[in-house]
């Protein structure tokens, strides 16, 4: 009997929401653009005001959002940052800082914008969790 395959990073982004109604070869494309990263408490994934290089997805751990220097939240497994700059272009809205042992996987901007491009579900989950986050 032959056993079928499965790469561990595909299914560790089936279990994200927000790549969770991608199909099969979908999660490939991604798998193979996402960069996985341990994190040590203290990381920052992001910085206020600075330009966006990359998109990140807390697979593991926790982080804690900043905005002018005051907590606004806590992030944690299937929360991401990033996306708001490299939607929009303009500099970074908050602060985010590991507070935990995290396992994240990261997407440069020019993979991300391929990756919006060619999956219509990925880009509408994202723009509207832009809309929430722009709101408040």
């Amino acid at each position: 009997m032959i056993g079928i395959h499965r790469d561990p990073k595909q299914a560790l982004l089936r279990t994200l929401p927000l790549f969770e109604s991608c199909s099969g070869s979908e999660l490939k494309d991604v798998a193979a653009i996402a960069d996985e990263l341990l994190l040590e408490p203290g990381r920052r994934l992001t910085t206020e005001g600075a330009q966006g290089q990359e998109f990140v997805v807390l697979v593991s751990g926790s982080a804690e959002v900043y905005k002018h220097g005051e907590k606004v939240a806590d992030l944690g497994p299937g929360d991401f940052v990033g996306e708001i700059a490299l939607l929009t272009g303009r500099p970074r809205t908050a602060t985010v800082v590991v507070t935990s042992p995290a396992l994240v996987l990261v997407i440069p901007r020019h993979r991300f914008t391929e990756l919006v491009d060619r999956l219509p579900g990925v880009r509408s989950r994202l723009e509207a969790v832009l809309g929430l986050r722009q709101a408040s």
